[in-house]
């Protein structure tokens, strides 16, 4: 479907009717395990067994590379279990990896693992200076963990810049693409080597189903991943492909609404006496603003904001409301808040939080769909409770 635009490949790409069959308009659920042959060596549509390929699961993973500008996507049963899969696949023994320092705690937790299990070496950097990245280069390195914008302070990082230096050491370059989405963001147009994405967020969007999935245009990788799925048997169910299919249709317009509403709530915080820092990247007082309208089509819904006060008041505020709810993850209609140091960045000790900038006074916002206007009183109301 050459020529379409992202809302339309959304929607179309994968289903087009087959008129031979029963013409469906929604890709049927496929929940069969296995899938029989009239021949030894016949496989029908070449579909046998569905930890290797499923029909319903192959129609989001064309959609997932279409939209993200790849040659392959590969669907996983977690975003986890799909950050694993690509470490596996780069990861060497004794080898060195370099890693954003702001990363989703879930990720330095499985980084930690394969540092302890396969004696590697991580350097932790700065990556909003590209020249820090450079800087780690080691003759051993082989890999650069990246998000952006990170989880929770919403730092960017050049991706052109780091991938352009990276390649001339043949070092391979990852990123964690979540908060962006394809719709905001695509980094391989930035030379940018695998995507990794949680659909259990934005592209799904519904709060109903785990998913993840890798994102990439190599051929040789993608058959080292499809592998190393194969093998370990981390595959997205047919249902939850069936689910993240339906969100994955309404994602552009779900985006559009997220973001406006960030920007309103953003503007409300930056200017609320008992808020210390908001960290957006489309406020203009954010510090890689410019970056982010050259690098994203568009700033999200993810933000965040250091209340003024300490641990005692940022608890009493986020039990304090009706309509945003306390919980972990992001991505949702509905609207979330959480404390990162006590829920995503627990794992992280505290003397580590603390030199990342993550007090415990900083509140995380995933921002829903609903009416802004109502969002914005209910935290002023939240405001007046502490």
């Amino acid at each position: 479907m050459d020529g379409y635009h992202f809302e339309t490949l959304a929607i179309h790409l994968g289903e087009e009717l087959d008129f031979e069959g029963t013409g469906d308009v929604v890709a049927p659920i496929h929940l069969s395990s296995t899938f029989a042959r009239e021949r030894l060596d016949e496989f029908p549509k070449g579909y046998r067994y569905s930890r290797i390929a499923n029909p319903t699961r192959d129609v989001l993973e064309k959609k997932l590379a279409a939209l993200e500008g790849a040659k392959y996507a590969l669907a996983f049963s977690s975003g986890m279990s799909a950050e694993t899969a690509v470490l596996v696949a780069l990861i060497r023994p004794g080898g060195h990896l370099i890693a954003f320092e702001d990363l989703y705690g879930g990720t330095k937790r499985v980084l930690d693992l394969f540092k302890k299990k396969y004696s590697i070496e991580i350097s932790y950097v700065d990556a909003t200076k590209v020249e820090e990245v450079v800087e780690s280069f080691t003759p051993k390195t082989t890999l650069i963990w990246l998000e952006s914008p990170t989880n929770p302070l919403l730092k960017l990082c050049d991706l052109e810049a780091i991938a352009r230096e990276a390649h001339k050491h043949n070092i391979k370059v990852v990123v964690d693409n979540t908060f962006a989405t394809p719709y905001f963001q695509n980094p391989l147009e930035f030379g940018v080597d695998i995507v990794v994405h949680s659909t259990t967020k934005y592209i799904n969007g519904h709060s109903d189903c785990l998913g993840g999935a890798v994102v990439l245009s190599d051929d040789d990788l993608y058959e080292e991943l499809s592998f190393i799925r194969k093998s370990t048997g981390g595959v997205l169910s047919p249902f939850d492909s069936y689910l993240t299919l339906r969100g994955l249709k309404t994602l552009a317009v779900r985006m559009r609404q997220h973001q406006e509403n960030a920007l309103k709530i953003a503007d409300f915080l930056e200017s609320h006496p008992k808020v210390a820092k908001v960290y957006y990247p489309g406020l203009k007082s954010h510090p890689q603003h410019e970056l982010a309208k050259r690098q994203m089509r568009g700033f999200g819904g993810m933000l965040s904001f250091e209340i003024r006060g300490g641990a005692r008041e940022a608890q009493r505020f986020v039990e304090s409301f009706e309509l945003f709810l306390l919980a972990t993850s992001l991505g949702g209609v509905e609207s979330l808040i959480s404390i990162p140091a006590k829920m995503s960045h627990d794992y992280l000790p505290p003397e580590e939080r603390k030199r990342l900038g993550i007090e415990e006074n900083l509140i995380r916002v995933s921002v829903g769909i609903e009416n802004a206007e109502d969002l914005i009183g209910d935290l002023q109301r939240a405001f007046e409770r502490i």
